[in-house]
């Protein structure tokens, strides 16, 4: 199967869905040392899958930042062979298995030895959609990759790829993209420990964002 580049005039809900002819990896050096700051970076950047059915890749228009001291990380208290990616340096792709049914894509997000993460909520589909459809058994795009179980299947991320540096050459990685000067924040979705803190990060009127919409009014 080839992977196809969808160009739009008008995409979902008036949003355009981006043409990306060639992508520049992320170095780690562009990548801010603070969780909280690299949660905000991260929106606008592409996730890229060089998978070997074929590439796939989407615009991060969500996340949330579980930084260090954060009852909901869970690098919380203390490193475990579970979460011991969090303490890599930063840009490193930390997978895990939750709910029982589905795995989540996170980047680790301090220096050495420093345990914390961004989870990467919600992508915008630019390439390798019928793969995504394959993944996902579904063909509605915005069910695709609105959400981080939903985007995890949809671009097969699962523990093979737990501790990939995602700024070195490899099969997942992060490339430079466009950030809209839209971006909200609000509570973290899912949580009960630390749950009042605003950690959450996204691009307003963005259709792929998941959440409730009174989540997605806030603004900064």
């Amino acid at each position: 199967m080839v992977p196809r580049l969808i160009e739009f005039d008008v995409a979902i809900e008036g949003v355009i869905i981006p043409v990306m002819p060639s992508l520049r990896r992320l170095r780690r050096s562009e990548l801010p040392i603070d969780t909280v700051d690299l949660a905000r970076y991260l929106l606008g950047k592409i996730v890229v899958h060089d998978h070997r059915q074929g590439r796939m890749s989407g615009r991060i228009v969500e996340t949330e930042a579980y930084p260090l001291g954060d009852a909901a990380s869970h690098a919380y208290r203390r490193k475990t062979p579970r979460n011991s990616v969090m303490y890599l340096h930063r840009g490193h792709a930390y997978v895990y298995f939750t709910y029982g049914s589905c795995f989540m894509l996170n980047v680790s997000s301090e220096a050495v030895d420093q345990g914390a993460g961004v989870l990467i909520r919600a992508l915008e589909p630019i390439e390798g959609i019928e793969l995504m459809e394959l993944f996902r058994g579904t063909e509605k795009l915005r069910d695709l990759t609105r959400g981080p179980g939903r985007l995890a299947e949809a671009f097969d991320i699962d523990l093979r790829l737990n501790g990939v540096d995602l700024c070195a050459p490899g099969p997942l990685w992060l490339a430079h993209g466009a950030a809209k000067d839209i971006a909200g924040e609000s509570v973290r979705i899912g949580i009960t420990k630390d749950a009042h803190r605003v950690l959450r990060f996204f691009e307003r009127g963005n259709p792929f964002v998941s959440g409730t919409k009174k989540l997605n009014l806030q603004h900064p």
